[in-house]
């Protein structure tokens, strides 16, 4: 007899929910996201897990332009994130 599945967090024998944690410890704020997910379908998206912090400078160019376009274009081909924190705003 397979011995039960018991919670990467707490311990405790049961029904585990993703991640390998018991339904308490799932929805515990801070601890799902201590665990990485088991799931081969968790880790979905362009780039996850191979994206750097932050794109190496900030664009000047206006939200909607077609420079605009072309540097985020240009992020997504290096694998960058998109948006900068000191990207130019729109104009109010």
């Amino acid at each position: 007899m397979p011995s039960p599945a018991v919670c990467r967090h707490c311990g405790l024998p049961g029904r585990l929910r993703r991640r390998g944690l018991c339904w308490a410890c799932h929805q515990t704020p801070g601890v799902r996201e201590q665990y990485p997910s088991t799931s081969v379908m968790g880790n979905r998206g362009h780039g996850v897990g191979r994206v750097s912090a932050v794109p190496c400078k900030p664009c000047p160019f206006p939200p909607g332009s077609p420079e605009k376009i072309a540097a985020l274009e240009g992020r997504a081909r290096l694998r960058q994130p998109l948006w900068h924190p000191d990207d130019a705003r729109p104009a109010d």
